[in-house]
């Protein structure tokens, strides 16, 4: 590694050790980045070294535009407040929470050329999921948006209001600064941001990337399958705090000189209405999206879309079909991971393949294992595993261990290859329920359920969905005398809204006298996935 810029150096001093690391290949040109390297300056400087500072670079529902010398300007003044007023210094944890505005892009932005880490979050987070984040990363610093801080203060971190009216908000406070902040001299491979995934234990992992990290997701699959244009504007659904939204609305079209489209939530029908009102040329969305603008019949408002990427979750085949029908867009699906901060396999749109989640991305190997690490030949199913020039380095967690093997980034996902080189999704080999895009540990909601003085114990599997791809289904042990009615089953489901985001709640919710054990007490979820794959309703009290 090379010399750090941080004076904090809690985050490289809680890398695993480097015989944990994965394999790291750099394999073409655009993948050979300086050994001294600040993302944030390269993605402003370069965008206005070569299209200018007037080009539009954020847009809003709202009519609000700034450009790239705006974005510049305000990241800037972010920098200078951090580390004037509020004392950063390099290598520093920052929490950001907030949903997809102006400011949170600046903020980003700003807390990268301070030398800071980001820690992003979303707003859905409530204190118990947040409060764990802060501890792992050692965080004292937050940058909230106003309308956000309810779950943030008390939790022993300094929060400093983001987008509202008083003295102490980022964005009053940067009014005072000129805006010219010298970026710090990081490393390329200096931590630049920890990335949150609960995994499929509910248990918080923190994903470190570097600097070149940002960069070369962009020289990969944002150059080399997506192919952003200078006119593109750009909309996706994913917030900043998957690393899928942070990619697809901020470094690919900084990197193309492209505008990002920023809408801080909107239902798929809605979506479809903005894209078609404001031009948007390239959509990025969970499959959940296009399924129900295609139900509501709303599919024609996308056809101004030169391009659709879909990710998240596999893509139906009936759906992918249906729009390329209607519309003549081939959707570009993809599979992509926190670990390894964006998508690695995917393809073209000219490439695609009906079924088919795509090849490789160019700068990445991917292949698919067997149950002792052996390498399966086409046709066999197997766990896929994926080198390239990012990779999985888990903050101080001893799960390194079991996704990282071998030097190989082993996703957690089943698998085929074809002869061709296709990959095609068959199912997830962990406990990770995957729904409408989100990523949702079933005992991380199992314990909220648990925490209902009513439950006696619980069990959370995935349930196939039409809609949404699964559904998190909780089969549910009262105590004596209780009765499991609707009633109750709703009061459950609220009851875990006040504990977790809203959207890991259960909407399926089945009572029980008790739960399938193996004979050393351990309940059994294979019996009850089971039974919501065979598609049982009858028992089913709910679904919301």
């Amino acid at each position: 590694m090379q010399p750090t810029a941080h004076l904090d150096t809690f985050a490289r001093d809680h890398l695993p050790p480097p015989e944990l690391w994965p394999t790291v290949e750099f394999t073409t040109p655009e993948l050979r980045f300086p050994e001294r390297l600040n993302a944030a300056a390269a993605l402003l400087d370069d965008a206005i070294a070569v299209h200018g500072a007037e080009r539009p670079a954020i847009r809003t529902p709202a009519g609000e535009t700034w450009s790239y010398g705006d974005l510049r300007k305000r990241a800037h003044q972010v920098a200078e407040v951090l580390t004037t007023d509020l004392g950063l210094v390099p290598g520093n944890r920052v929490l950001l929470r907030s949903p997809n505005t102006p400011w949170a892009v600046a903020a980003w932005l700003g807390v990268v050329l301070a030398g800071g880490v980001v820690v992003t979050t979303m707003a859905a987070l409530r204190a118990r999921e947040v409060a764990p984040i802060l501890d792992k990363a050692r965080i004292s610093l937050a940058l909230v948006d106003h309308r956000f801080l309810d779950e943030v203060e008390g939790l022993g971190v300094s929060v400093v209001p983001v987008g509202g009216a008083t003295t102490v908000d980022l964005t009053v406070r940067c009014t005072a600064r000129p805006g010219e902040f010298r970026a710090v001299d990081t490393a390329a491979d200096d931590v630049v941001l920890l990335a949150p995934t609960s995994g499929s234990t509910g248990v918080p992992k923190l994903c470190a990337h570097f600097h070149r990290d940002l960069l070369a997701i962009d020289a990969t699959f944002g150059r080399g399958v997506l192919g952003l244009r200078p006119d593109d504007l750009v909309a996706c659904t994913a917030p900043f705090a998957f690393t899928f939204g942070l990619g697809m609305l901020v470094v690919f079209p900084l990197r193309a000189g492209a505008c990002m489209f920023l809408t801080e939530s909107a239902t798929p029908t809605r979506l479809a209405d903005l894209i078609e009102q404001h031009g948007v040329s390239v959509l990025a969305t969970a499959p959940t999206a296009y399924r129900q603008i295609l139900k509501a019949g709303e599919i024609g408002r996308l056809a101004g879309l030169r391009a659709a990427v879909s990710a998240g979750e596999h893509i139906p085949q009936a759906v992918w079909e249906q729009v390329r029908d209607e519309l003549g867009l081939r959707i570009v699906d993809g599979i992509g991971a926190t670990e390894l901060l964006h998508i690695f396999v995917s393809a073209p749109e000219a490439d695609t393949r009906p079924g088919a989640t795509g090849r490789a991305v160019p700068g990445y190997r991917a292949t698919i294992l067997g149950p002792d690490g052996e390498e399966l030949p086409a046709g066999a199913e197997g766990r896929l595993a994926v080198i390239g020039p990012v990779g999985c380095r888990y903050l101080d967690d001893d799960r390194q261990r079991h996704y990282v093997q071998n030097g190989w980034n082993v996703t957690g996902d089943t698998f085929v290859q074809d002869a061709d080189g296709y990959f095609h999704y068959r199912s997830r080999t962990d406990n990770m329920i995957v729904s409408s895009g989100y990523n949702i540990g079933g005992p991380e909601v199992e314990a909220a359920i648990d925490s209902h003085p009513d439950v006696v114990e619980s069990a959370v599997v995935a349930e196939p969905s039409p809609e949404r791809g699964a559904i998190v289904s909780a089969f549910v042990v009262l105590r004596d005398g209780l009765d499991g009615t609707p009633e109750k089953a709703r009061e459950i489901q609220d009851h875990v809204k006040q504990q977790l985001a809203p959207y890991k709640y259960p909407r399926s919710v089945r009572f029980r006298e008790s739960l399938p054990r193996n004979p050393s007490g351990k309940i059994q979820h294979f019996v009850l996935r089971e039974h919501v794959t065979a598609g049982s309703t009858a028992d089913r009290e709910e679904i919301a």
